[in-house]
């Protein structure tokens, strides 16, 4: 009996499993997989593995020849569309030209501007034949991080907080340590070697005085940011003794006088001045920042964690620039009128105006629970598939320039 040919979606769902294998190794460019078939049978795979290495395509490529497989009249699946520009590796349509693909089935096409349909252009006008879109919504749903950063100009913001069962993130005295056990704690850590920076305000370094740092391992080593209205970290505080060895960014606002910035300074710590003291402004103004290459790493972020306060995430809620919550709800009741839930001022007046979020996953971890929302709508249109993308599942250089 003849078989039916497998329909595009799945060798394309394929494809998007592959591109995983880059997570927390590749950004500032996206994660991109690459799956190579002919006959009804994958003669080749590759995910883009690191930052300034080979591209899927390249790497797939490079699976058929060890695979002793020729790629010449096979079809390629791509779930971003292949380069066409000279970065930090060369353009990967040209390869596919080189190597003779027949068919090349792209999920996404790249807004970037120096891709944006170019790709698919050279590889149509060398007589190759091209289909979009399919796998779109589970492509974009992976690369949603990266499409926000490259039409908006500002990073992929996660926040992250453990509760009680009755929502609160402290008690009426202060004490937050351990609202979650160590297995929770330890999946944050994971979590934290993922991601580009991590973020909290005032309040929780003076507080908790945080290390902020990852104790799990992992692929990248976050950049350490407080938000500073007011006032600056003391030289005690932890993060300002471990500046030298962990980057320390620190986002001051324009009260703060000169003389406090250069005493961080000193320390090793990067010292970044806003111009304005609304918290909402500020907010803006800092990821613009961050998604941009003036920041002090050099490269855009793609992935910003906010790992409290109250006032820091109220801030970040208020200007609508939370793209994803993880939430660890304890096994435990707090009780009490003034303990502290974990979204500040200035808050709503009317659910109507409340930003939206969808279920993505839902974990166990001995007696707590993580779940994970992401925001519905956007520029970027990450409400298609859910995609656990860092449990799992990025102005100024953008990623295919420096990809």
């Amino acid at each position: 009996m003849i078989q039916p040919p497998v329909p595009d979606e799945h060798w394309m769902q394929l494809a998007v499993d592959e591109a995983i294998g880059g997570l927390g190794r590749v950004e500032p460019n996206p994660m991109v997989g690459c799956v190579i078939v002919r006959d009804g049978r994958v003669i080749g795979r590759g995910h883009h593995e690191s930052f300034g290495a080979a591209h899927a395509e390249i790497n797939a490529l490079a699976d058929c020849a060890r695979r002793g497989k020729s790629p010449a009249g096979a079809t390629a699946y791509v779930t971003l569309e292949p380069c066409c520009h000279f970065g930090k590796t060369p353009p990967c349509a040209e390869k596919l030209i080189d190597a003779k693909i027949a068919r090349v089935v792209v999920a996404v096409v790249d807004p970037f501007d120096q891709v944006d349909g170019g790709g698919v252009r050279r590889l149509r006008g060398a007589g190759i034949e091209v289909v979009t879109g399919v796998g779109e919504p589970a492509a974009t749903s992976q690369l949603a991080a990266y499409l926000k950063r490259v039409r908006t100009g500002r990073p992929w913001v996660i926040a992250k907080w453990a509760m009680s069962l009755d929502g609160r993130i402290a008690t009426a005295s202060g004490e937050s340590q351990w609202i979650t056990g160590e297995s929770a704690r330890r999946e944050v850590h994971r979590l934290r070697g993922r991601v580009d920076a991590i973020a909290v305000g005032m309040g929780t370094v003076v507080a908790d005085d945080p290390l902020l740092t990852n104790r799990e391992g992992g692929p990248r080593t976050p950049a350490r940011i407080v938000f500073a209205r007011t006032r600056l970290p003391d030289r005690n505080r932890r993060l300002v003794q471990t500046a030298s060895q962990t980057p320390v960014w620190v986002f001051a606002g324009p009260e703060i006088p000169e003389s406090r910035r250069r005493e961080l300074t000193d320390q090793h710590v990067h010292v970044l001045p806003l111009r304005s003291t609304n918290r909402i402004e500020m907010v803006d103004e800092a990821l613009q920042h961050l998604g941009s290459d003036e920041n002090p790493s050099g490269v855009p972020l793609t992935h910003l964690m906010l790992e409290g306060g109250g006032e820091l995430l109220g801030s970040f809620a208020a200007a609508g620039q939370i793209d994803e919550c993880h939430v660890y709800l304890g096994g435990k009741l707090i009780g009490g009128r003034s303990a502290p839930g974990p979204v500040g001022d200035p808050g709503i007046e009317k659910l109507s105006l409340a930003n939206e979020f969808q279920v993505e996953s839902l974990e166990s971890f001995d007696n707590d629970v993580r779940i994970i929302y992401r925001k519905i709508g956007g520029p970027w249109s990450t409400n298609l598939v859910p995609f656990n993308h860092l449990a799992v599942v990025t102005g100024g250089q953008t990623s295919e320039q420096i990809r």
